[in-house]
C-alpha cells in the first residue's frame, strides 16, 4: 500500500498537500476509491480511499485509524555535529530515522566543520526516510545549538558521550523506560574540555570498538545499539 505524510488529518473528508498530491496522482497515477495509507508524524497510522483523485489537490475519506503505531517505551536522542559533507549527514538522518529515534540535535563544537544545515531541506530527509520505513512518528529535528549548552540542558534519563580515547566500551545496557541522549562529536573529534565539561554533567563515556568511525557511522551504530536492547 502506497504511503503519504499529512501531518493535518480530521475527521472525515482531508485532503494531500500540493506534493503529496501530485505524487499520488500523476507518479503513482493511483485513481478513485483507490486506498492509501496515511501518517502524521505525531504516531498515528491511517487507511483511506481517494474520493477526488486531483493532482493538485488529492481528496481522500479517513476509513480506519490506529493510534501510537510503532511506538516504544523510550524515546532514543542523538546530538551529533554534522558533518563537512552534507551528504553524509542527510545518510544519517535517512538511516536513523528508518531504524527508529525520535530526537536529532545537531550541535556546533571546537572542531566542528559544518556551523549550519538547512532545515527544510533535512526535514524532507526524514520524511522520506518516514514513509519508506513506514513510521507514523517523525523524529523531531532541532535547531542548531552549541555543544556548551545542550550539555547544559535538563535531560531526563541515561546521558552517554562517545569517543575513540575512552577504554569504556559500549556495554551499557539501557535501563528499561529510560530516555537515552547520546553525544556523536565531529569529525575532529570533542576537545578534552568538552569531553571533561560532558562528564560534570553526568554523560558517561563510551567507545564503539577500536575502529575510528565517520561521525555519521557512529551516530546509527549508537542509534542501532540502543533501538534493538
Amino acid at each position: 500500500m502506497h504511503i503519504f505524510y499529512t501531518p493535518e488529518i480530521s475527521p472525515g473528508f482531508c485532503f494531500l498537500n500540493k506534493n503529496e498530491s501530485n505524487h499520488c496522482v500523476k507518479v503513482l497515477r493511483l485513481k478513485l476509491n483507490d486506498i492509501i495509507q496515511l501518517v502524521d508524524g505525531k504516531g498515528n497510522s491511517y487507511e483511506a480511499k481517494i474520493i477526488n483523485p486531483n493532482s493538485k489537490k488529492c481528496e481522500f475519506e479517513v476509513i480506519n485509524k490506529i493510534e501510537n503505531f510503532g511506538k516504544r517505551n523510550f524515546e532514543l536522542s542523538i546530538a551529533i555535529a554534522p558533518t563537512k559533507n552534507i551528504n553524509r549527514f542527510e545518510w544519517f538522518l535517512e538511516k536513523s530515522t528508518e531504524i527508529g529515534i525520535e530526537h536529532i540535535l545537531p550541535f556546533k563544537s571546537f572542531h566542528s566543520e559544518r556551523k549550519i544545515i538547512k532545515q527544510e531541506r533535512s526535514e524532507k530527509v526524514i520524511i522520506a526516510a518516514m514513509k519508506q520505513s513506514v513510521k507514523a512518528y517523525k523524529p523531531d529535528l532541532k535547531e542548531m545549538q552549541s555543544l556548551k549548552n545542550l550539555i547544559k540542558n535538563n535531560f531526563e534519563g541515561q546521558k552517554f558521550i562517545a569517543y575513540c580515547k575512552t577504554d569504556n566500551q559500549i556495554e551499557q545496557k539501557r535501563v528499561a523506560d529510560e530516555n537515552v541522549l547520546i553525544l556523536i562529536g565531529p569529525e575532529g573529534g570533542f576537545s578534552e574540555q568538552e569531553i571533561d565539561l560532558a562528564k560534570k554533567y553526568g554523560f558517561i563515556p563510551i567507545s564503539f570498538g577500536k575502529s575510528r568511525l565517520r561521525s555519521e557511522t557512529a551516530g546509527v551504530v549508537a542509534c542501532t545499539y540502543f533501538s534493538f536492547q
